[in-house]
């Protein structure tokens, strides 16, 4: 039983830092420079971005496939470029994810 938590724990963590190097990966692609990045359990969120640029993942995005992951990667990256939903955001998430609707409706209805 200790065992298997502890595989846990260290799969938890390999798959936490995979997360932060595809944070990074797509920071660098949108041009954008978070301060922090942080995992933590969410109940109302799949991600979170502060004013003075900590990003905070769900942990559940860990166990989702990669598509989702950068869709909400992206979506929280780009509102340090534009703070709302507006047509500029939804043309840079086009421009990015040509899916990303897709993705968003995918992500509502695991809510």
């Amino acid at each position: 039983m200790l065992l298997s938590k502890n595989r846990k724990c260290l799969d938890q963590s390999t798959e936490a830092g995979k997360f932060k190097s595809n944070v990074f990966k797509w920071a660098e692609k949108l041009d954008v420079e978070p301060k922090e990045i942080h995992l933590r359990s969410m109940k109302n969120k799949w991600a979170s971005l502060s004013q003075n640029g900590r990003l905070t993942f769900n942990t559940e995005l860990l166990e989702m496939e990669r598509e989702l992951c950068d869709y909400v990667i992206v979506h929280e990256l780009l509102h340090m470029k534009v703070p709302n939903h507006g047509k500029l955001f939804k043309s840079l998430m086009f421009s990015f994810l040509p899916d990303w609707e897709k993705y968003s409706e995918r992500l509502k209805v695991d809510r």
